[in-house]
C-alpha cells in the first residue's frame, strides 16, 4: 500500500469510531496501540506523522482537528513562548504544534493546535482560566464538536471533566493563580497572570473518573472501541459529555464518579 492508501484507511477506521466529515474533533490519543496494530497490519512503518495525517483526513477539509498541547512546566519555570514552548503530551500533538496551518490557543498550561475549517474561531482564544468559559473546551461545545480518545481510559485523558468541574463550581476544586514571562506570537515579552481549576489536594481530592467513563459507555454515550480494543478510539459529542457530567455534579453524586478522597497514610 502507499501512504496515501494508509492514511485514508487509518482515517475511515476513525470515522467508523464515530468521526465524521466537517466535524470539530479534539483528540487525546496514546499512540503505542495504533503504531503496533497499524504496522502489524500493513507490513511498514507507520509514523506519527500518518497518524496525524489520518486524523486530518478523517475530519475532512471542512473539518477541523483540536490536539492538546498542555504544558506543565510554567508555574516552574514561570516562562512561556506560544511559538516554541513544546507540547508534552506526546509526539502527535508535537505534529500538530509544528503543522505551519496551526493555531494555537494561548493558555500557558492548557493551550491547544488547531487546524481546518473552523481554526479561525480558535484563533486569537487567551483564556485566563484553563477551563473558563472562554476557552477552547467552552468553543468546541459551542460548535457541537466531539472528543476522541484513543488508547487510554478517561483517567489518563480526559481533561475535560475539569471543564464541567468550573462551569459548576465544585467545591473540591479552586482557583489557583501562576504568573511568568509571556512570549507573544510577535515576540513580545511580558508578565502575565493565568489561572487553573486546581483539585483541593489538602483536603486529599484525587481525580478518579473512570468510574464516570464506564457510566458514559452504559448510557451509550461513547461510540467506538473499548481503550485496550481494535484500534482503541471512542467518540462522544462535548455536549452530551457536558450533560451527562453537570448532571453527576447537580445531583451531588461527583464523589461516586469524578474524585475520591485520597486518606493520608
Amino acid at each position: 500500500m502507499t501512504e496515501q492508501e494508509i492514511i485514508a484507511s487509518l482515517g475511515n477506521r476513525w470515522r467508523q469510531s464515530g468521526i465524521n466529515p466537517g466535524e470539530v474533533v479534539l483528540v487525546h490519543s496514546s499512540l503505542k496501540r495504533i503504531l503496533l496494530k497499524a504496522n502489524a497490519e500493513f507490513g511498514v512503518k507507520i509514523t506519527p506523522q500518518i497518524v496525524y495525517q489520518s486524523l486530518r483526513y478523517a475530519v475532512g477539509p471542512e473539518g477541523t482537528l483540536v490536539l492538546p498541547l498542555f504544558n506543565f512546566d510554567f508555574p516552574k519555570t514561570k516562562y512561556f513562548d506560544i511559538r516554541n514552548t513544546p507540547s508534552q503530551m506526546g509526539a502527535l500533538t508535537e505534529i500538530g504544534r509544528t503543522d505551519p496551518e496551526a493555531v494555537r490557543t494561548g493558555h500557558p498550561i492548557y493551550s491547544f493546535s488547531v487546524t481546518g475549517g473552523k481554526a479561525e474561531e480558535f484563533q486569537g482564544i487567551d483564556n485566563y482560566s484553563g477551563y473558563g468559559s472562554d476557552s477552547p473546551f467552552a468553543k468546541i461545545k459551542a460548535l457541537n464538536g466531539k472528543i476522541a480518545i484513543i488508547g487510554l481510559t478517561d483517567q489518563d485523558s480526559m481533561t475535560s471533566y475539569h471543564f464541567v468541574e468550573e462551569q459548576n463550581q465544585v467545591n473540591y476544586r479552586y482557583f489557583k493563580i501562576f504568573e511568568g514571562t509571556y512570549i507573544d506570537q510577535s515576540g513580545a515579552s511580558s508578565i502575565r497572570k493565568y489561572t487553573l481549576f486546581v483539585r483541593d489536594i489538602e483536603r486529599g481530592v484525587i481525580t478518579d473518573v473512570n468510574r464516570m467513563m464506564n457510566r458514559l459507555w452504559h448510557k451509550g454515550l461513547y461510540t467506538g472501541d473499548q481503550p485496550d480494543e481494535g484500534y482503541g478510539m471512542r467518540t462522544i459529542f462535548m455536549r452530551d459529555f457536558y450533560q451527562e457530567t453537570e448532571s453527576v455534579i447537580r445531583s451531588g453524586e461527583a464523589a461516586n464518579f469524578l474524585y475520591s478522597i485520597k486518606q493520608p497514610e
